[in-house]
């Protein structure tokens, strides 16, 4: 097949870390298939200048700018679309695609809806967490992307709860499917923690509780951040890492300096995914307190790492995080979150275990699944 695979979540040059688990998957698409990955580029972004090179081996890879008005975000759709078309649409007629994969529901799906009737082409929308849960939200994006949904060949989610969500919003249950992100086995394996910390310059005692992720309050940083005293009450030696980037950054080092933890709170910036398996490694678990998720690929390559996890119970966390690899926490609730903690570095984990059960999250069978949703939806096309 020919896809045209269009999304925000995917690294460019001003976004070299975006979207790893979209690069890991249509990396692996592209040896099986002619892939073409355009990427929408916030023009915001696109001002702040390149930051890094993007190597996908075996991807036609381009982009595209989108220029909306930040605050009009039911506009943003008709934007996304007016963007692409303008510096785009006469190569894209002359592709002959046979489909569209639109990874990120709102605007990505919707304008990329209107872009395969434009074609004459199918589409499939893949939906990942916020997309739906927050986006969805809005009353005036809620039947742009309730109707992208209902027309499209199908909808691959990330987890079942996210699939419940398309069908609630519209989506025929028959066309939707879940299909949980793979795991990266050989990059993300078990190994020594001494060793881990010792690259990493670690301290070899210390308990660590490890944070990946945008430094967003959705992403509960700030919720961990106000866990941690307590923590350090019962463990003084306990260190907290954010390896992450964003809005929060700030804030967070002056809320740590203000609860009297910022010697023991370390903010290590953005980590490249290559890297990451070294952090997992060296930590005693991840915490990742989200608001709302889909399934997190950081949940999945840590268990594969052999570490327990420590997360919210939202979204498709509690389809992928059993009793024996993690324990799950209300969401917004630092106190209870600071009693998971403290028991999570107390108990002893049966690592080979957990190790065992992320080997069930493969990209191989991701690929196989998703193959053939979009030969199928190739196939009923008109």
């Amino acid at each position: 097949m020919k896809l045209l695979i269009t999304t925000n979540l995917f690294p460019t040059p001003w976004d070299p870390l975006r979207g790893a688990f979209n690069r890991q998957q249509f990396e692996r698409l592209g040896q099986r298939h002619e892939v073409h990955v355009l990427t929408a580029v916030d023009f915001r972004e696109r001002l702040g200048g390149v930051r890094g090179t993007v190597d996908v081996p075996g991807l036609r890879r381009d982009h595209f700018t989108f220029v909306f008005p930040p605050g009009l975000r039911s506009l943003h759709a008709g934007c996304w679309f007016a963007s692409l078309w303008l510096q785009h649409g006469r190569r894209l007629r002359a592709e002959k695609y046979d489909a569209i994969l639109a990874s990120w529901a709102y605007p990505d799906a919707v304008a990329s809806g209107w872009l395969a009737r434009r074609l004459n082409i199918p589409y499939v929308v893949k939906v990942h967490g916020s997309d739906l849960n927050v986006m969805a939200e809005g009353a005036l994006r809620r039947p742009q992307i309730g109707a992208a949904l209902r027309r499209a060949g199908a909808v691959v989610a990330v987890s079942q709860a996210l699939a419940d969500k398309a069908v609630a919003l519209g989506a025929d249950p028959t066309r939707v499917h879940t299909i949980y992100n793979g795991v990266d086995a050989q990059r993300f394996s078990p190994g020594s923690r001494e060793a881990a910390r010792q690259r990493l310059g670690l301290g070899a005692e210390q308990p660590l509780l490890l944070y990946v992720g945008n430094l967003k309050s959705t992403k509960g940083c700030l919720d961990l951040l106000e866990a941690f005293p307590a923590v350090l009450a019962q463990r003084p030696q306990a260190a907290l890492v954010y390896a992450g980037a964003g809005a929060c950054r700030d804030e967070l080092l002056a809320r740590a300096a203000a609860l009297g933890c910022a010697e023991r709170v370390s903010l290590v910036g953005a980590v490249p995914h290559a890297q990451l398996g070294d952090w997992f490694r060296a930590a005693d678990l991840l915490c990742l307190p989200s608001h709302n998720e889909g399934v997190p690929n950081v949940v999945l390559e840590a268990m594969s790492c052999g570490i327990p996890v420590v997360a919210s119970r939202v979204g498709g966390i509690p389809e992928v995080l059993p009793e024996f690899a993690g324990m799950l926490v209300p969401v917004r609730d630092p106190a209870a979150l600071s009693a998971a903690l403290l028991e999570a570095t107390g108990r002893a984990w049966q690592g080979e275990r957990i190790v065992e059960h992320a080997r069930g999250f493969r990209w191989d069978d991701n690929i196989d699944r998703l193959e053939r949703v979009l030969c199928e939806v190739v196939a009923g096309h008109p």
